[in-house]
């Protein structure tokens, strides 16, 4: 008979369904970072896990506040500005004798995607803006007996890739002479590391951890302004540059507990920080001239504060191949000036089938309130109201 315990099987599953409602955390979260895998009992591991996002934000009262690069023209009301996207994650995790577990995952951290078009009232603003990731980590502990329990020391490392485009509207000029449209194409990568501490009781199904992950360095982002559509640009007009800059992507730290609180039952909770805020401006100068405010081409402005994300849920084993749970997560807009990024509250749920205890399937959804608000800058205002989110998960896992 397959007996699979219940702080794999529904422990598993809480980490699949916090994974969901974390892809629509603020900031340019997407999949974060996760180590859940590590804490798997088996001796070898591996995880794919595919979500899918579908967030349905929209601006209206759409106000162009800049004259110098044109009128743009167009809806100022129910201008859709966000892109479906999928977030991918592979994880494989081993065993080294009875105190060691090692894993290697690849991840896609952070990215955002902005698509509302050429045709809208703000497009003097942004016309579509996508940014990926692409992260590679390994992650390894080691366990001592300490009380009724063990304690785990983790460290790890991580590579970041960082790459993106951003177009907007630099002028309303004659059909002949191009389409306005000017584009920044950037990307970076940097080195990561992660430490933590972790202390289970088997006995329960009691975990607590807390894992710090560090800042990632963009200290030589490069790329190229592209104004060949804009051949009345000053300076640099009809011409393709090549720019470059410095960012620091957000360190985080997280702290999560579980527990067995009846038979058949599981508790469980997460509070995450992520310092979002370091993400202000991101000044971009031509490689002719040093990079500050006084000469930079363009930039990026985020603007951020920093993040927080806080969840708890319970999760049931129903039987031996049978699991479901149910979580709610509120996550901290990461917006102030610019952006729409405010408070995100969502309901997730997901179910485990296992046939054996070899293999495990995992389903979760999520539903959310994007919750309302305004952005003002230079060159934009508009607010946007209460809108939905969903997400669909779907994960496997095989283990021996």
């Amino acid at each position: 008979m397959n007996r699979v315990p219940l702080k794999s099987i529904v422990a598993g599953l809480a980490a699949s369904v916090v994974l969901t409602s974390s892809a629509m955390a603020g900031g340019l979260e997407r999949g974060g970072y996760n180590i859940d895998l590590l804490f798997d009992t088996s001796r070898f591991a591996t995880e794919a896990v595919g979500t899918y996002v579908m967030p349905q934000r929209k601006l209206n009262n759409v106000v162009d506040n800049s004259a110098a690069d044109g009128t743009p023209g167009g809806p100022a009301n129910g201008v859709k500005d966000t892109e479906y996207y999928l977030v991918p994650r592979l994880g494989a995790k081993v065993g080294i004798g009875e105190y060691v577990d090692c894993m290697a995952d690849y991840s896609q951290p952070y990215g955002a995607h902005s698509n509302p078009g050429r045709n809208w009232a703000g497009a003097n603003s942004n016309t579509e803006t996508d940014i990926g990731s692409d992260g590679y980590a390994a992650t390894c502990s080691v366990k001592f007996q300490a009380g009724k329990g063990q304690l785990r020391v983790i460290g790890g490392v991580s590579h970041l890739e960082v790459s993106g485009f951003k177009e907007r509207l630099t002028a309303v000029i004659p059909p002949a002479n191009g389409t306005g449209i000017g584009r920044v194409v950037l990307e970076d990568s940097g080195i990561g590391w992660r430490a933590g501490l972790a202390y289970e009781i088997p006995e329960i199904a009691f975990r607590a951890s807390a894992v710090y992950y560090s800042e990632v360095q963009l200290d030589s982002i490069t790329g190229v302004l592209d104004l060949t559509q804009n051949p009345f640009a000053p300076g640099l007009g009809g011409a393709v540059t090549p720019i470059f800059g410095s960012a620091t992507m957000p360190q985080a730290f997280e702290i999560k507990v579980q527990s067995g609180i009846a038979p058949g039952w599981l508790a469980f909770g997460s509070v995450k920080w992520v310092d979002w805020s370091v993400l202000q401006s991101i000044a971009l100068c031509t490689t002719a001239v040093g990079c500050s405010s006084a000469t930079q081409a363009t930039s990026l402005d985020l603007y951020y504060r920093d993040g927080w994300t806080v969840t708890g849920g319970v999760g049931h084993k129903f039987n031996d191949n049978l699991s479901g749970l149910v979580a709610l997560t509120w996550d901290r807009g990461t917006a102030t000036t610019v952006g729409t990024q405010s408070d995100t509250w969502t309901v997730a749920f997901g179910g485990s089938y296992t046939p054996n205890e070899n293999v495990e399937i995992r389903l979760g959804g999520a539903l959310g309130v994007l919750t309302s608000g305004s952005s003002s800058d230079a060159r934009i205002s508009y607010n946007y109201g209460n809108d939905l989110v969903a997400a669909l998960s779907l994960s496997a896992k095989v283990k021996f």
